[in-house]
């Protein structure tokens, strides 16, 4: 898998966020909102490719967090990311 291009992680208001840059990409009813360790990640993840396994080590890496978690995490962490159309497999 892979960020697509042209989504870009922001802090607005002390919020982290996804936007879409460019003029194809406007689109405002879909802010997508992220939390440290997500933020952390997409950082992590711009211009490689991935899976579950990559955001899991990155996880145990970072965090205490069992790789059980991890991986469970990155799993949903993924469906969310497709769902909302910012990463493409």
């Amino acid at each position: 898998m892979k960020a697509k291009k042209g989504f870009n992680l922001r802090t607005v208001c002390g919020e982290q966020i996804v936007v879409a840059e460019g003029k194809e990409n406007i689109d405002f009813t879909n802010i997508i909102s992220m939390n440290e360790s997500a933020a952390y990640l997409w950082r992590n993840i711009q211009g490689e490719d991935f899976n579950e396994e990559t955001l899991a080590e990155l996880l145990v890496s970072e965090y205490e967090v069992d790789r059980e978690t991890a991986l469970k995490d990155s799993k949903t962490l993924i469906r969310q990311w497709l769902d909302a159309g910012i990463i493409e497999a």
